[in-house]
């Protein structure tokens, strides 16, 4: 948040009051929850065809110099030395007692240079992390978060109506890789990467750039959506978010993000393999309508075995569906449950994510 007690707002701001967005505070931002159409019209325009989200409120960071590689293979759990220039990767921060510091996007640049996504409210605690660790590794850190805008183009429909703007070939940019191209004239480094569970992309430009590139878009078709359509793809994708089931104390060894966390040394390793696992991330059906938020219980008979840290409705499915915490020996594909919602035990039962067919 600025000095002054003001909100930031994203190079985008105008358009999304032009368009009658619903603003709320999110980490600092004054970001767009939701636009007339409505979050669930929204969430199927990014299942059935194509919506567009501003997403210049997550953090950049430019890690570069000869031992950049050396040093976030230290710093992060995945491993940047398996990425070719112009791949990206998921990726984990440790903290040095088990948890977490965030999670991120690593995107490798030049041999020894990679630049790294972090979420908004975690762009300054990541950083100060990890100068601390930068120590004696011949590399720095620039925030260059200010001189970024990151717009998310998602859906089935994204490649065939960005493919009509853009100079790349499209059909050849495969997951996780980036090129910079233009999109009608304007300079861009387009990645295909996102947050939703489907095909799409995430593009960077100058801020200044950002409204002519989003209004292309919106004008070719794209729906706008905002955090809430964003949240609850995420969800119904089975993607975790940090500050509810990613956090200071959570072990991703305890959770199916445990493929990030490669066999090298790493800061906070031992901590890591030291903590036992004795409730898992798992997935969550209710067998009737009901929202299951953040904090609810989750019972086995009387007894508490877990608890809910996101849930919604899906508006896809309409099914109810949630992630949560679950004792290790309960965490098992079909081991029926119960969630407390307002006094009442609504059945659930465990479902491994994701929550839609594609």
């Amino acid at each position: 948040m600025l000095e002054s007690g003001r909100m930031q707002r994203t190079a985008l701001y105008q358009q999304h009051l032009d368009l009658g967005a619903r603003m709320m505070e999110f980490s600092g931002w004054e970001m767009p929850l939701q636009y007339p159409t409505g979050i669930n019209q929204e969430h199927v325009a990014v299942r059935t065809d194509v919506g567009i989200f501003d997403v210049s409120h997550m953090g950049e960071l430019r890690i570069l110099g000869p031992d950049a590689t050396r040093f976030l293979q230290f710093a992060t759990l995945n491993d940047p030395a398996k990425l070719r220039l112009g791949r990206a990767q998921y990726s984990m921060i440790p903290n040095g007692s088990g948890g977490l510091v965030d999670d991120i996007y690593l995107y490798r640049e030049e041999d020894d240079a990679y630049l790294m996504v972090c979420n908004a409210g975690n762009t300054a605690t990541v950083s100060e992390h990890l100068k601390t660790l930068i120590g004696s590794f011949d590399c720095h850190l620039v925030d260059e978060t200010s001189t970024w805008s990151l717009l998310a183009l998602q859906g089935p429909g994204s490649a065939l109506l960005l493919g009509r703007h853009v100079g790349a070939e499209l059909t050849t940019l495969r997951k996780n890789r980036s090129t910079a191209t233009e999109i009608s004239g304007c300079p861009v480094k387009l990645t295909r990467t996102g947050y939703t569970g489907e095909d799409g992309f995430e593009i960077f430009c100058h801020p200044t750039d950002a409204g002519y590139v989003w209004d292309i878009l919106v004008g070719a078709g794209a729906t706008p959506c905002g955090l809430g359509a964003r949240d609850t793809l995420r969800l119904e994708a089975g993607f975790a978010l940090f500050g509810k089931e990613l956090t200071a104390t959570t072990n991703p060894l305890c959770t199916p993000y445990r493929w990030v966390v490669k066999d090298k040394p790493f800061y906070g390793r031992e901590a890591m393999w030291g903590r036992p696992c004795s409730h898992q991330l798992i997935g969550l059906k209710l067998a009737q309508r009901g929202i299951a938020r953040q904090g609810y219980r989750v019972f086995s008979g009387q007894k508490v075995v877990g608890e809910v840290t996101s849930g919604t409705i899906s508006p896809l499915t309409r099914e109810s569906i949630a992630l949560g915490w679950l004792l290790t020996e309960l965490a098992i594909e079909g081991t029926a449950l119960a969630i407390e919602i307002r006094g009442l035990k609504v059945p659930a039962t465990v479902t491994p994510p994701p929550f839609f067919k594609q």
